[in-house]
């Protein structure tokens, strides 16, 4: 199924969180948090201006991205779990 977000809204794909801790302990599921990194999976076309342009977005499909703890809306498609955030949504673009 193909994914085409609208407006200024970007769908992502969180990044796997470390199941160790830093001293070597291993995190069981339950203790995780969710990881705040993920990479773009698909870009919408950008938010529109009040007096009609087109701000196209700043990130496209295949950045990685930090954003915040609580930011967005998760949604599962054939078993794939994504999150549908908004661009201000994301903090910075890691390189």
């Amino acid at each position: 199924m193909k994914i085409n977000p609208q407006s200024d809204r970007i769908i992502v794909r969180r990044l796997d969180a470390d199941s160790k801790s830093k001293g070597g302990l291993h995190i069981p599921e339950v203790g995780k948090e969710k990881p705040t990194q993920a990479t773009v999976v698909a870009v919408g076309p950008g938010r529109t201006t009040p007096e009609g342009k087109v701000v196209e977005p700043r990130v496209k499909a295949g950045d990685r991205v930090l954003f915040g703890k609580y930011s967005g809306n998760e949604v599962t498609l054939d078993g794939v779990e994504y999150l549908i955030i908004r661009e201000d949504d994301v903090l910075a673009v890691l390189e």
